[in-house]
């Protein structure tokens, strides 16, 4: 879901709209699969185990414990990827976080003296990497995880160019 164009200034408009990349949740995932996994599995091998008139509670135990597992293991990281997003305009580099808490930046491309990435091994693997803004701050803002990082980075710095030339970015 893209930014709400009420939340855009006159004449701006979205350039690219991201989510870091689905390689941030993809440890997540994986346990949640075997949470799952080891759920069935306690569930067929535990059942037999135990006398008819327990069975329901064994299994409503299992389950119980495999969804209590779940929450903060799976669907929280889930959660909190699925509501972060970064979003370029013509004019402002825009990130959003937060599941109830939400927060935000706004980084005007005026601003932005430089911009970099970097990408590691698994980074080149997965195609992402880490775009770095540099302004007048000391510290740069490091946006991580950003897919297909240097089309990314060819954007924002064609949209820096036209700022810089005192032009205005379509």
């Amino acid at each position: 879901m893209t930014l709400p164009q009420r939340l855009l200034g006159a004449d701006e408009h979205v350039r690219h709209h991201l989510r870091t990349h689905v390689k941030r949740i993809l440890g997540p995932i994986l346990l949640g699969v075997f949470i799952v996994a080891a759920a069935v599995v306690g569930s067929l091998l535990l059942v037999p185990l135990v006398p008819a008139s327990s069975e329901t509670g064994v299994l409503i135990a299992i389950w119980a414990v495999a969804v209590v597992l779940l929450v903060p293991v799976t669907l929280v990281p889930w959660w909190r990827w699925a509501t972060t997003t970064f979003t370029i305009t013509n004019r402002r580099i825009i990130t959003r976080s937060g599941i109830l808490n939400r927060t935000g930046s706004d980084i005007p491309l005026a601003r932005i003296s430089n911009v970099s990435y970097e990408r590691s091994l698994t980074d080149r693997i997965f195609g992402c990497g880490t775009l770095i803004l540099q302004t007048s701050a000391e510290v740069p803002v490091k946006l991580d995880d950003i897919p297909r990082v240097e089309r990314v980075h060819v954007e924002v710095t064609e949209l820096l160019f036209e700022v810089g030339r005192g032009g205005r970015p379509d």
